[in-house]
């Protein structure tokens, strides 16, 4: 069968240590582009893998017949990319989050609808057996009654770049890797009913800056018993962690980036199961399931409504951050009200 035709735009370090090998590995589909805006990059990649190169990505839809494409950039410069997308039909894979805000997940909802395309965010945990066993292990623990998240890096300067900026990112690490955790909490436990935040922006003395750096929230499931949690997500805290463990009256259960381990209720561990030297593969898992969704032969489980409840839950914990309240989500899915349903 012959193998789906793809481009990718944004040559940083995403497309060039994931996506692209991840493309070259694959057996379903074929990179034939590549663009972006430093014509170094555009020359260097479309020669190492004898592709074609732009500078444009509107010349590369013009001119190629493309099945998909992953798009690797700036979160404010997906829009025009997916409108382009859309109007020439081609099948999107992006880098999370799956918009800047929620009015333009929204956007990117109605798009996909109209235009008859699927908008795949890049959640690569959903592909990964360690992240899917939660569901066979859950049961395990009882009642769950509290978790809690956490997703911390070191960078020296987190002021730097477009990420230093809301403009340009739409917020600060919450919205950028702690997108990840949010995902996790959305699939396994749904849309909360409360959300709290605290956030900052002052690791770094004598500069300004806008987009938080370090951010906590407080998580309520009120029709879950009153199970609760928080997250705390930073990109100035050392060493770099993630985990998200889950509290249940009969156990506890902790998930890693390479483990799920499950204990009793004093600590002990009953048992583990973990996975090495795997999390590249997710990414072609991902490319692989793209396919078959587009060719119709699997459930699409990454579709643009299932991200609608992620940017609902950032959107609250940012007006919470100003306000000083909890915010209730649900408020902003009005409209989408089963899909919130868990």
């Amino acid at each position: 069968m012959d193998k789906l035709k793809v481009g990718v735009i944004g040559l940083g370090k995403q497309s060039q240590g994931d996506h692209i090998p991840a493309v070259v590995d694959s057996g379903s589909s074929t990179l034939v582009a590549v663009c972006d805006l430093e014509e170094t990059l555009v020359n260097e990649f479309s020669a190492k893998y004898n592709v074609n190169g732009y500078l444009s990505f509107q010349d590369m839809f013009d001119k190629e017949k493309l099945d998909f494409v992953i798009v690797a950039v700036p979160h404010n410069a997906y829009h025009p990319i997916i409108e382009a997308a859309a109007k020439h039909k081609v099948h999107v894979i992006k880098e999370k989050p799956f918009a800047m805000n929620l009015e333009e997940a929204k956007h990117f909802t109605a798009l996909a609808k109209e235009h008859g395309i699927h908008i795949m965010t890049t959640v690569q945990r959903h592909f990964n057996p360690i992240y899917v066993t939660f569901f066979q292990l859950i049961d395990k623990i009882g009642r769950p009654s509290f978790f809690e998240g956490r997703y911390t890096i070191f960078t020296d300067c987190p002021h730097t770049g477009w990420r230093g900026s809301k403009i340009s990112a739409g917020g600060g690490c919450l919205i950028d890797m702690g997108y990840h955790i949010i995902d996790l909490i959305v699939w396994y436990f749904g849309l909360p009913e409360l959300v709290f935040a605290e956030m900052s922006s002052t690791a770094k003395e004598d500069v300004s800056y806008d987009a938080e750096d370090t951010a906590l929230l407080m998580i309520k499931y009120n029709h879950k018993k009153n199970f609760w949690g928080s997250v705390f997500v930073s990109r100035v805290t050392p060493p770099k962690t993630e985990y998200l463990r889950i509290v249940g009256t009969k156990g506890i259960l902790e998930l890693q980036r390479g483990s799920i381990e499950r204990y009793s209720c004093d600590g002990k561990l009953l048992e583990k199961l973990s996975r090495e030297n795997s999390w590249p593969s997710a990414f072609t898992d991902q490319i692989e399931y793209f396919v078959h969704i587009i060719k119709g032969e699997r459930e699409d489980i990454s579709f643009p409504e299932f991200h609608l409840p992620h940017m609902a839950i950032i959107a609250a914990a940012y007006e919470s951050n100003t306000s000083g309240n909890y915010v209730d989500p649900h408020k902003y899915l009005l409209g989408y009200e089963e899909i919130t349903k868990k």
